[in-house]
């Protein structure tokens, strides 16, 4: 096989037949040469699916919604998730993707969301030119294209619920304090809050972890602190607040409501069905997949933050304010 062959392949030019093109890719393959960037995944059109975890049930929703769209562009998801002390990390799932030639990569929550965390692995990717979509409130300045749900607009929402229900006591269960999202929210809550005159005081706000245990253990604290309702940065965070209502001996939501974030599956059956805020997850699937496909023809894509409008659904864990 001539150097001219070779050549030809590796720069895309035409005149050479697809046998012989998927030999000399193989035979890269083989030997351990990376191929060039417009070349990779060609053979198995692969795109990494990177989640934080799949306890809670809007990640394998959205794997669910953008898998299907994968599919039908004819691409094959590789689904990469962290497990609690599993000791695979989103940087070795990264340098398992670059290895596997992937296409592109989507994260769907990561600790590019966390401005604490370590970022260096992304620069991996930017100096790869990998297609990439980030699905969730970023730290500032990582330049990938991002879809997120309004965080800000979630929480203005369920307080102006919690409020027109008179509520002046309520408090907010977040995820950590580096978190972007929950940062939003944060801040959010804090302005409608004191536009209503109930300023939130730093007894009424707890950062946990987002496992349904973790969130039973800080709505305890924030039970202590006498409030009447609860704002929770997750479904599972919510359901660990009801249980952790129910523990002290009190009734949702009749004592205490509790608002949920995502509105993933079976809220609408859990007791008492979950008020919470839905993130409109097949909007956001779609223009990821658009997004990212659009990258990989080689298109540039703007590298802001698009954001979505969530939609407050009420159901049975809200309730009038307790008189006091």
């Amino acid at each position: 096989m001539s150097e001219a062959t070779v050549s030809r392949v590796l720069n895309g030019k035409p005149g050479v037949s697809d046998v012989t093109r998927q030999a000399i890719l193989t035979a890269l393959d083989v030997l351990g040469y990376e191929r060039p960037t417009k070349l990779r995944g060609e053979r198995a059109r692969l795109v990494g699916l990177v989640l934080p975890e799949l306890q809670n049930p809007i990640f394998p929703a959205f794997a669910e919604v953008v898998g299907g769209a994968l599919a039908q562009q004819g691409f094959t998801p590789v689904l990469c998730t962290q497990t609690a002390g599993g000791g695979v990390t989103e940087a070795d799932y990264v340098e398992l993707l670059l290895q596997q030639q992937v296409s592109g990569v989507v994260f769907a929550g990561g600790l590019y969301t966390q401005a604490d965390a370590p970022h260096g692995h992304y620069q991996r990717l930017i100096a790869r030119k990998l297609p990439t979509v980030l699905v969730n409130a970023p730290i500032p300045g990582l330049g990938f294209a991002t879809v997120s749900c309004d965080d800000g607009s979630a929480a203005e929402q369920a307080m102006n619920h919690l409020i027109s229900l008179g509520h002046t006591r309520i408090g907010l269960l977040l995820g950590p304090s580096d978190h972007i999202p929950s940062r939003r929210k944060l801040t959010a809550a804090r302005r409608i809050a004191e536009r209503a005159g109930i300023p939130i005081s730093a007894a009424r706000i707890v950062h946990s972890l987002y496992s349904l245990e973790a969130a039973q253990a800080s709505a305890a604290r924030l039970l202590q602190a006498g409030v009447t309702a609860i704002l929770c940065a997750s479904d599972p965070m919510a359901l660990g607040a009801i249980r952790a209502v129910r523990r002290a001996g009190l009734n949702v939501p009749a004592d205490v409501s509790v608002v949920g974030f995502d509105d993933s599956a079976l809220m609408n059956a859990v007791d008492p069905p979950l008020t919470t805020v839905r993130q409109p997850i097949d909007l956001m699937g779609r223009l990821v997949i658009e997004l990212l496909v659009a990258q990989i023809a080689g298109a540039a894509v703007p590298h802001d933050e698009m954001l979505f409008e969530p939609e407050l659904v009420v159901r049975a864990s809200t309730g009038p304010a307790p008189a006091s």
